[in-house]
């Protein structure tokens, strides 16, 4: 599949955004939240959350007819991605105004988890029910995208507390928990990497062109401009990059954080500068891989250019 750059932002941005909410939300309920730079970190999450969502409509064909798709909510996961992502802002930012002590701070950390959740579980929906794109149909899809969102807020988290308030109390407290979620997300990441190099196509040739012979060779494409099937379909990129792509984003999004973790916690502060954008960096080039790796089933029919 062709990965397009507001899909990998929005992505990627409102994970991480979700990530630092629900973080905030479980040290709420701990009792080991951040007092002075809480406000400050939802309003960070808030807006990353509105960047997301100004770049999820550069992937719409009609901008202003985005409302419309909440119509098909019975159905469709991206309707109900449509629905739950305003809420989830409209939480976001309502937690914010609210402030650390108020009688709306006791309840708003369970609605802000479950909400979060729930949006993650409805993006990637979108993609693990489709059942003809194999890399994407699997519940391993559904995990992912909660873990790597996670290990990101999580990181994201402790850098703040950092960068806001020198709060190295509240880091302290999130390193650990950072570097097991980035662990976790990297063995379920790795678990779906395995399991789709394995994979086998359960279409053919013979079946995509309809042609039953025992030895089918395509020649051409069947045209000599392409078409939208020949440009939206594959990714585009040189075996070179697509091949380095996988080994990138483990360095970036999973080992180094990993690293620069166990640095922050062994005293070096500095370490939690670095560790959320080239984590982000690393999360960047592994949702281009994710949709890079999808095979669709057409391409056994629009393979060859000429």
């Amino acid at each position: 599949m062709k990965p397009a750059a507001s899909i990998i932002l929005f992505t990627t941005l409102a994970g991480a955004a979700q990530g630092l909410t629900v973080v905030l939300a479980a040290a709420s309920i701990a009792g080991v939240a951040p007092e002075r730079a809480q406000t400050g970190m939802l309003w960070v999450a808030t807006g990353m959350l509105l960047a997301a969502l100004a770049a999820s409509f550069f992937h719409l064909g009609h901008p202003l007819r985005a409302w419309r798709a909440a119509l098909m909510w019975r159905t469709s996961w991206m309707s109900r991605e449509v629905i739950v992502l305003p809420a989830f802002i409209a939480l976001t930012a309502a937690w914010a105004l609210a402030g650390p002590g108020s009688q709306a701070s006791a309840w708003l950390p369970w609605l802000a988890i479950a909400t979060a959740f729930l949006l993650w579980h409805c993006t990637a929906m979108i993609y693990a029910c489709i059942r003809f794109i194999q890399e994407w149909a699997h519940p391993l899809t559904v995990v992912n995208y909660c873990l790597l969102g996670l290990a990101s807020g999580a990181c994201l988290a402790g850098a703040l507390a950092m960068g806001l308030q020198g709060d190295a109390a509240f880091a302290n407290h999130v390193a650990p928990w950072a570097m097991a979620l980035t662990g976790l997300a990297w063995l379920a990441r790795g678990l779906s990497l395995r399991r789709n190099t394995q994979l086998k196509s359960r279409s053919t040739t013979q079946s995509a062109t309809g042609i039953q012979a025992a030895r089918v060779v395509q020649k051409s494409m069947g045209m000599t401009g392409g078409s939208f099937n020949t440009r939206e379909f594959f990714h585009g990129a040189p075996v070179a990059v697509f091949r380095a792509a996988k080994p990138a984003f483990q360095v970036l999004a999973f080992l180094l954080p990993i690293g620069l973790l166990a640095l922050a916690m062994a005293g070096w502060q500095t370490a939690w500068l670095l560790v959320a954008p080239v984590q982000w960096l690393g999360l960047l080039i592994e949702r281009w891989f994710f949709f890079a790796q999808a095979r669709h089933p057409q391409n056994l029919y629009y393979q060859v250019v000429s």
